[in-house]
């Protein structure tokens, strides 16, 4: 898109106000945290439903690019809430909202980084939903941003993070009690139905489909690269292992302490499906870190996974086996021991927003959470040259393949460039 006189001054004016957001801050403690969620459908919903539950948290503003999707969740903010919230098109008009005191990043995967990024320039909090990027030089300078911009509180929707339960579980692995652990298993099965064939159209009626696409390459209109079905196109989305394998590998990384793989490899295709996606619908990853080997599985057309679990992960120790579902956990081989589920979704709102009132830590960062999406760039990068991966995690650059670096960032649409920082 060629930004307009207006869109420019909305953008130029982006770190002046982050001065006067931060200067207002100091001044007094926040009583009500007022939110602007970026995009309405699926997350953006669940996460509006989710945190007006706080009673400390007003909706102030809502930014959607397609004006069908808006009346939907207007109806599901709850009656006790007596603002009614300005809708835009352009996430840009939020940043220049002095109301607005956070951002909710619930859009397609490929404007996460650089809705989340202008959002600290405008000295707004931010709650990404994962995955924190769509490639991987996208997560480093998101951690970037969060050090240049430190007043502003960062969280990542890998929300497991706020579990109790898994906690727990974190604390028995690290505490030795399932000894080493060479090898660790996550997985999930998809059952999800195919996309078809279908070919490009017209914008429907009310979609600002060049705002929609932002970064990514404007191509024709097609809804098998719109609406959710986003996520299975290498412009826009990650595949299942951006989409599920997040959350799993997330975990696995938590529990073990893991770092960074010395070497990736992944196995798979569109082996069930004879449909328009380009991400794989059958996949294995194999990640070697150093004393562990981790292991991602997908299966988006079986009923069900391992252990006859859809989703889950399993940590095979020397003194026994470790098994999570991502809520509830268990061993066995070993010691017999079971933990119930805990919530998990309620407390990472929560700790959002008590972070912001300055009352808490964030449970997640975008350290840790590049950390882990990182995992699944890899792991994609991987499938798309068809070979093993050597990683270089320091200088993060994989060690001799030119075309495996190349796919590490990607071009962006003029309007839409990436800032330096």
């Amino acid at each position: 898109m060629r930004p307009d006189r207006r869109s420019l001054l909305l953008s130029s004016s982006i770190l002046g106000l982050g001065a006067l957001a931060a200067a207002r801050a100091a001044e007094q403690p926040l009583t009500k945290v007022r939110l602007a969620i970026l995009g309405t459908r699926i997350r953006g919903r669940d996460l509006l439903r989710l945190f007006t539950q706080l009673p400390e948290v007003e909706i102030a503003a809502i930014a959607e690019p397609d004006d069908n999707l808006v009346p939907a969740i207007l109806k599901h903010l709850p009656e006790k809430h007596t603002r009614q919230p300005v809708v835009v098109r352009d996430m840009r008009r939020v940043f220049a909202m002095k109301e607005v005191d956070a951002v909710v990043v619930a859009t397609p995967d490929h404007w996460h980084a650089l809705a989340s990024i202008w959002a600290l320039q405008a000295g707004k909090h931010v709650y990404c939903e994962k995955p924190l990027s769509h490639n991987l030089v996208e997560g480093r300078r998101l951690v970037e941003a969060a050090a240049k911009y430190p007043k502003q509180i960062v969280q990542v929707g890998t929300q497991r993070r706020s579990s109790a339960a898994l906690a727990e579980a974190a604390a028995y692995v690290q505490s030795g009690k399932l000894g080493k652990v060479p090898f660790a298993r996550a997985w999930i099965a998809g059952n999800r139905k195919s996309i078809g064939k279908k070919k490009d159209g017209p914008v429907p009626a009310g979609v600002d489909y060049d705002l929609w696409t932002g970064p990514a390459p404007l191509r024709p209109f097609n809804p098998n690269r719109f609406h959710y079905e986003w996520h299975w196109h290498w412009d826009y989305g990650t595949g299942e292992l951006g989409n599920n394998g997040i959350h799993a590998l997330d975990v696995v990384r938590w529990l073990l302490q893991l770092e960074a793989p010395r070497q990736i490899s992944s196995a798979g295709g569109n082996y069930f499906y004879d449909d328009d996606r380009q991400t794989p619908d059958t996949q294995t990853v194999t990640y070697d870190f150093d004393g562990c080997t981790v292991v991602w599985e997908h299966r988006l057309w079986a009923k069900t996974g391992n252990r006859n679990q859809s989703f889950g992960i399993e940590l095979v120790g020397e003194k026994g086996t470790l098994v999570s579902d991502g809520s509830r956990w268990f061993l066995e081989l070993g010691e017999k021991r079971e933990v119930q589920a805990t919530p998990y979704d309620l407390p990472h709102a929560r700790n959002f927003i008590a972070a912001i009132r300055g009352v808490a830590k964030p449970n997640t960062s975008f350290v840790e959470a590049h950390k882990s999406t990182s995992l699944c760039h890899l792991g994609n990068i991987a499938q798309r040259v068809g070979r093993t991966l050597h990683w270089d995690a320091k200088t993060e650059t994989i060690r001799g393949d030119a075309e495996a670096n190349a796919l590490l960032s990607r071009t962006y649409r003029k309007g839409f460039e990436l800032p330096k920082l």
